[in-house]
């Protein structure tokens, strides 16, 4: 596996101490010399675990449409076998950075740089086990294989929530040795900027979102989430989110790059639709002109500024013309310095609105589903009066009493634009959005399920690689 190579180029690349050179001036005192790698260690780890989620919702944004592919019969779109090799190295690249942090950490002595590196970990783990199922994990980091075996992925999801649960002990203890910097400016930290406070909120969020997607299993255990969620967030602001970018954030790139003709983040006719409500003709969503862009001015002054490609049958224009709406290169989430979210203040709310549903609380659950509502609104920056008009309109504020899950998972899909955690939410809910469709062209019978595994893995640990018969497979969590 590439894991185990880049162990030896990472270890080399320390022992040099070339790798980490610009974040050297973060600390200055001579008596800590191990202090320098390690701050630039977890500035690698924090900011690529964030370009990860990005890489993986790259992938299933189209899976969940939010985003079309301006090909006719694109792999992604009509759910053929897409080879995610580049995603899954990614996300073992930054594993054994996570694995090398911890071993560090632990040598110092240092329980906050530990529990910090625990709970990325189960970031980075947790988005293979919702890819691919099983997985190497036990074996993966040690040097012992060359061909680690793979953990079942019951107990890949375990020991994130196990991860998670010891670094929150971890960060919980006083007296770590070393401590991440907190001051503005340069910090190590790409996150939260050595708050403990703010690792163990975020830790908290991710057992409750961990917790409540085996919402079809046994295992649901509503108790406990409700108790993940009060350590969680409690105001908007609170969120995991990376804004320090070599460049610029890559939903941007992307964005830069169809600017530039390369046919790229064009949006999904279904999202456009729901977006613009068009199913219905009541209520436009006021987010909608704060992501995508318009289309040519003929299109705009017939009444239809945002048009969608259909997935799996590719653009109607030329992909030059502005026949249909892209992300725009200024909107929130792809502008410049957007951020790049891990975890948000409103997909807490969303949780404890779908977790007080199903404990027929239905007060709290409404309170915490138009909370969740306002709070993205709030964040995008759109106006009181257009927030308040879309909140208000009776398709929206339907009432405690008439509060259904689907009226949750709709307006969560609509927050969570480009989240991966919305293909997992498709999955628990069985894709019963109104009007979601199978694309055109499709490969199979039914809604895609989960990924095959990658050729470069294959091709170097293959009598490992557990069968898969086909994409429509479901993942243990996702079975009734």
């Amino acid at each position: 596996m590439k894991i185990l190579s880049k162990y030896l180029l990472l270890f080399l690349a320390f022992a040099q101490i070339n790798s980490c050179k610009k974040f050297l001036d973060v600390n200055t005192n001579p008596n800590l010399p191990t202090s320098p790698p390690i701050n630039g260690l977890l500035t690698r780890v924090t900011q690529n675990v964030a370009l990860n989620v990005y890489r993986v919702g790259n992938i299933t944004s189209y899976y969940v449409q939010y985003l079309a592919s301006p090909n006719p019969d694109s792999p992604t779109d009509t759910y053929d076998r897409i080879d995610a090799s580049g995603t899954w190295t990614s996300l073992y690249d930054n594993m054994t950075d996570i694995y090398d942090l911890e071993k560090m950490a632990r040598g110092l002595g240092a329980t906050q740089y530990q529990g910090v590196a625990k709970v990325l970990m189960a970031m980075d783990l947790h988005l293979v086990h919702n890819l691919w199922g099983a997985a190497p994990y036990t074996e993966a980091f040690s040097l012992e294989t060359f061909t680690p075996k793979y953990d079942d992925a019951t107990s890949i999801f375990q020991k994130c929530i196990s991860l998670l649960d010891e670094g929150i002990a971890l960060l919980q203890q006083p007296g770590s040795k070393i401590t991440i910097p907190t001051a503005t400016g340069i910090n190590p930290d790409l996150i939260h900027k050595g708050s403990t406070a703010a690792w163990l909120r975020t830790a908290h969020a991710l057992k409750a979102r961990l917790l409540n997607q085996l919402s079809k299993t046994s295992q649901y255990n509503t108790a406990n989430i409700f108790t993940a969620l009060a350590s969680a967030y409690t105001a908007a602001g609170q969120d995991a989110a990376v804004t320090t970018f070599n460049i610029r954030n890559p939903w941007a790139q992307a964005a830069v790059n169809n600017a530039a003709q390369s046919l790229d983040v064009w949006l999904s006719e279904y999202w456009v639709n729901q977006m613009r409500d068009t199913a219905t003709f009541v209520n436009p969503d006021p987010r909608l002109p704060l992501i995508a862009s318009r289309t040519k001015p003929a299109f705009a002054n017939a009444g239809y500024p945002y048009i969608g490609t259909r997935n799996g049958k590719g653009r109607v224009g030329t992909g030059t013309t502005m026949d249909e709406s892209y992300l725009s290169t200024t909107g929130y989430y792809s502008s410049t310095s957007s951020p790049l979210f891990i975890i948000t203040y409103e997909e807490v709310k969303f949780i404890e609105a779908e977790v007080a549903f199903r404990t027929n609380d239905k007060p709290r659950a409404y309170a915490a589903y138009l909370e969740g509502i306002r709070a993205n609104m709030n964040k995008l920056g759109v106006q009181a009066a257009s927030r308040d008009a879309y909140v208000n309109h009776a398709s929206v504020s339907v009432g405690a009493a008439a509060l259904t899950l689907q009226n949750i998972f709709r307006e969560k899909y609509r927050a969570l634009f480009l989240m991966p955690v919305t293909w997992d939410d498709a999955r628990r809910f069985d894709y019963q959005y109104p009007f979601f469709q199978l694309p055109l062209n499709v490969k199979t019978t039914t809604f895609v399920r989960r990924l095959v595994y990658p050729s470069v893995e294959i091709s170097r640990n293959g009598t490992n690689v557990p069968a898969v018969a086909d994409v429509t497979e479901k993942l243990w969590w996702d079975k009734p």
